[in-house]
């Protein structure tokens, strides 16, 4: 005989009020907090600045692709102005290759312990292999992506606070365009870089050309076992520089010309960029620093 079903019915946990989702009221927090007691940096600050991809419409028609860097807080601070940085890859690289060595993740590290300052990077893509003259990617970028970029951004004007750097093809631009142009740029840096082909020549008349005690700030540095051709190159380079007298900074270090040599010695190179970006003049000890 079936066991008659029960009346009663069965009781139920009683169900408490929800929660009170209180990941939102974290969410405010983070969007609105903007603290202002001394000592407490604001949080943006710790978030990372960002990259964003440009095309720079030029003169012929054509856009020059390129990645821009903002550091942390750039857009909570309206009226706050940048120093620039002008970062140029090597042959058969593109636009990604300081992005891919880790340029953003550095400096969204250096930057919040104040081991750097905040600054902008500009990072183009060179699409032909040409020599100078007949390749022109030191106008375009002087002439055309310069005064783009100043439109677009809060930079500073004064060549102190613009460098430019390269690495490999890259490098021999950045001395090209900080030798010739050294009203425009305070900072030049060569990695793993020989002059292109015809300027070690122009070098000499580039340098007289430039008034005594005016010369932008140098780096120059390359491994041990790079190749040869660039290995002389380099250091004819800094060997006229030494004996012109003219200051710079040499690093002969233990590597190859690839990715991981230009990667380990990156937070260097950034450090060396932005020294005399600080708040005084005597950031980058033994160092002449431009107007």
């Amino acid at each position: 005989m079936a066991t008659p079903r029960s009346l009663t019915p069965t009781p139920r946990p009683l169900r408490g009020r929800p929660a009170f989702p209180f990941w939102w009221l974290a969410l405010l927090l983070l969007a609105w907090w903007r603290p202002t007691s001394p000592g407490w940096p604001p949080l943006c600050l710790w978030l990372g600045g960002h990259i964003e991809r440009v095309y720079i419409p030029l003169s012929t028609g054509e856009n020059l692709p390129g990645r821009v860097y903002l550091p942390p807080c750039y857009d909570q601070n309206p009226t706050r102005r940048y120093p620039l940085l002008l970062l140029l890859h090597g042959q058969g690289y593109t636009d990604s290759q300081w992005d891919y060595l880790g340029l953003d993740e550095t400096a969204d590290r250096l930057i919040p312990s104040r081991r750097l300052p905040p600054f902008v990077a500009f990072m183009p893509r060179e699409t032909t292999w040409d020599l100078p003259p007949q390749a022109d990617f030191d106008r375009i970028l002087v002439q055309e992506a310069l005064p783009w970029l100043e439109n677009r951004y809060r930079l500073r004007a004064r060549p102190r606070y613009r460098a430019v750097g390269g690495i490999s093809r890259g490098g021999a631009w950045a001395l090209r365009l900080g030798l010739m142009h050294w009203q425009i740029f305070g900072a030049v840096g060569g990695h793993s870089a020989p002059l292109f082909a015809g300027d070690g020549i122009r070098v000499h008349r580039w340098l007289d050309a430039i008034p005594q005690g005016r010369w932008p700030r140098i780096y120059l540095d390359i491994g041990d076992a790079d190749q040869a051709s660039i290995l002389k190159s380099i250091q004819d380079l800094e060997r006229l520089l030494a004996q012109r007298g003219i200051p710079h900074v040499w690093r002969f270090n233990v590597g190859r010309h690839d990715d991981v040599y230009w990667q380990r010695h990156l937070p260097e190179y950034l450090r060396w960029y932005t020294c005399s970006w600080g708040a005084t003049e005597t950031s980058c000890p033994g160092e002449q620093i431009p107007p």
